[in-house]
C-alpha cells in the first residue's frame, strides 16, 4: 500500500496585492532617493555622497527585478513548471546581492581616487540635510518591506527591504562623515567614510547571495520540518506507528514536504487512505494552503511492535517496550523496519 498524494493551494489575492504594492512603493521611493542623492553629489562633490548615490542606482535596478520576480512568483504551477515559479525570488535576491557587491567595489574605486587626488567639497550644509532626509525615508521603507515580505513569505521583498535598510545605514554613515568633515575640516575623512560604507554593504550583499544559493540548492527548511512534525504529533492516533524519511524545502511562499507513514499492515485501503488524507490536509492547513505534501504509506512489521502505540492489536508479537515520540530528528531518519513478515503475525 503506497500511494503518494499531493495538494497545493495558491496564495490568496490579498497577499499578492500586498507584495505588489510594496514592490511598487520601493521602486518609486528608490527613484526619488536616486534623484535626491545624485543632486546632492553634484552640489557637494562628496565621495561619500557619491557612494550613497551609487547604492541608490543599484537599489532602483534591484527593485525593478524584485517587482518582476514577485509578479512571476505569483503565477500558478503549470505543465512546464510543475513546482511553480517561486524559485525566481531566489534569483532576484542573489542578483540583488551581486549588484550590491559590485556597487561596493565601485565606491571603493572612487574613494581611493579621491584620497590620491584630494577632495574638493562644497555646499556641505545642503548635503547634510539631503542625506539625513534620504536616510530617514529609507529606514521607514526598509522596515515596511521586511514586515510585508515576512508576512507574505516573499524572499524578494525581504531581500529588497534589507537592501533598503543597508541604504539607510549607508546614509547614516555618510551623514556622520560629513558632519565630522564640517567640524574638523579634515576632507580626507570623506573618502575614508565612503570606503567604510562600502565594506559594510559588502556584508549585506554576501548574505543575500548566500541565502539565494541555499534556496536554489533546496536546503532543508527547519521551520517547515518542525511545523510538519508538530502537526503529525497533534493528529497522531495509535494507527500512526511511525513517521520517517521526512524532507522539506521551500520556494518563496510555497512549501514542499514529503515523508513516509507506517500503518498497521492489515488496515484496509479505504481506511489507510483516510488517515493519509487527514494528515495531508492538516499539514496544508498549517501552512495556509501554501504547501504541496506527498505521503507514502508503509505497512508495519514485527520489529515495529516494540514501539507501536496500538496496544490492542490482534497481530502483536512483542510487547511495547519503547514509547517512540515523533521528533524532527527521528522523522528525518530511515525506518526501523521495511519488510513485512506476515508468517509470524
Amino acid at each position: 500500500m503506497a500511494g503518494p498524494v499531493s495538494t497545493v493551494v495558491q496564495g490568496g489575492p490579498d497577499r499578492a496585492m500586498l507584495r505588489r504594492r510594496a514592490a511598487i512603493i520601493s521602486v518609486v521611493v528608490g527613484g526619488l532617493m536616486l534623484v535626491m542623492k545624485g543632486g546632492a553629489f553634484l552640489l557637494t562633490n562628496s565621495a561619500a555622497i557619491l557612494s550613497d548615490a551609487m547604492e541608490s542606482v543599484v537599489h532602483v535596478i534591484a527593485t525593478g527585478i524584485a517587482f518582476y520576480s514577485i509578479v512571476l512568483a505569483g503565477r500558478p504551477a503549470d505543465r512546464r513548471h510543475p513546482y511553480g515559479y517561486g524559485k525566481v525570488e531566489y534569483f532576484s535576491a542573489g542578483l540583488e546581492g551581486a549588484l550590491i557587491v559590485t556597487a561596493a567595489i565601485a565606491i571603493c574605486y572612487e574613494a581611493v581616487h579621491d584620497i590620491i587626488r584630494g577632495s574638493n567639497l562644497r555646499e556641505m550644509d545642503l548635503g547634510v540635510i539631503v542625506v539625513a532626509a534620504a536616510g530617514g525615508i529609507n529606514l521607514i521603507l526598509g522596515m515596511h518591506l521586511i514586515r510585508v515580505g515576512r508576512r507574505t513569505s516573499s524572499l524578494a521583498l525581504v531581500a529588497d527591504g534589507r537592501h533598503v535598510l543597508t541604504d539607510s545605514y549607508t546614509s547614516i554613515g555618510v551623514l556622520v562623515g560629513l558632519i565630522l568633515v564640517k567640524i574638523t575640516g579634515i576632507t580626507l575623512l570623506d573618502p575614508l567614510f565612503a570606503i567604510a560604507v562600502a565594506l559594510n554593504i559588502v556584508v549585506t550583499g554576501y548574505r543575500l547571495v548566500s541565502e539565494s544559493v541555499r534556496g536554489l540548492m533546496n536546503v532543508a527548511d527547519p521551520s517547515t520540518l518542525e511545523r510538519a512534525v508538530e502537526v503529525m504529533r497533534s493528529i497522531r492516533t495509535d494507527n500512526i506507528i511511525d513517521m520517517h524519511r521526512l524532507r522539506a524545502w521551500r520556494a518563496g511562499e510555497r512549501r514542499f514536504i514529503d515523508f513516509h507513514l507506517t500503518l498497521p499492515y492489515y488496515m484496509e485501503l479505504q481506511e489507510a487512505h483516510a488517515v493519509q488524507e487527514h494528515a495531508l490536509r492538516s499539514i496544508c492547513d498549517a501552512f495556509d494552503g501554501q504547501a504541496e505534501v506527498m505521503i507514502h504509506l508503509d505497512p508495519c512489521g514485527k520489529d515495529c511492535c516494540v514501539f507501536c502505540p496500538k496496544l490492542a492489536c490482534h497481530a502483536r508479537i512483542y510487547a511495547q517496550t519503547v514509547e517512540r515520540e515523533l521528533t524532527v530528528a527521528q522523522a528525518q531518519g530511515a525506518p526501523l523496519r521495511t519488510v513485512l513478515q506476515p508468517t509470524e503475525a
